[in-house]
């Protein structure tokens, strides 16, 4: 898969669909509390480019998570769509939105300090703590 060709990816009532071309073949996993909390283990995500489509616009709630950050659900069925950073826009979505990115390989687990000790992963990653994520986040605004 190359990183021009689009995804297509839905939640589960179809209400909201999403068209986007991902970043690179790659997902993160994040093991933060907030991520945790809301998904009931690590959020598998996507990285995007600048290329989003979004229908169904109407059917999206978002809830400020903290004073730099914002998550989507749909308000029909509850998916989880996509996490993002209010000062520069940028977004990473569920990876389970998008049936077609099945090649995509684990490339990096964040906040790897917060994960708790009940579940591990075999895959060689990078992997950085909440401070080294902070510390990037801050650098890129």
């Amino acid at each position: 898969m190359t990183n021009s060709t689009p995804l297509h990816g839905k939640c589960l009532c179809e209400k909201v669909q999403i068209s986007l071309v991902a970043s690179e073949a790659s997902f993160d996993v994040c093991h933060c509390g907030m991520c945790r909390r809301w998904g009931g283990g690590p959020a598998l995500t996507l990285e995007a480019t600048t290329q989003v489509s979004i229908k169904g616009e109407e059917w999206i709630s978002r809830y400020d998570s903290s004073d730099w950050a914002e998550r989507a659900f749909c308000k029909s069925c509850g998916t989880h769509l996509f996490f993002r950073l209010k000062r520069t826009g940028y977004q990473n979505f569920s990876l389970g939105l998008f049936d077609e990115a099945t090649g995509f390989k684990m490339k990096r687990q964040i906040y790897i300090d917060a994960k708790p000790d009940q579940y591990a992963f075999a895959n060689l990653t990078e992997n950085l703590t909440e401070a080294q994520v902070l510390a990037a986040a801050q650098s890129s605004t």
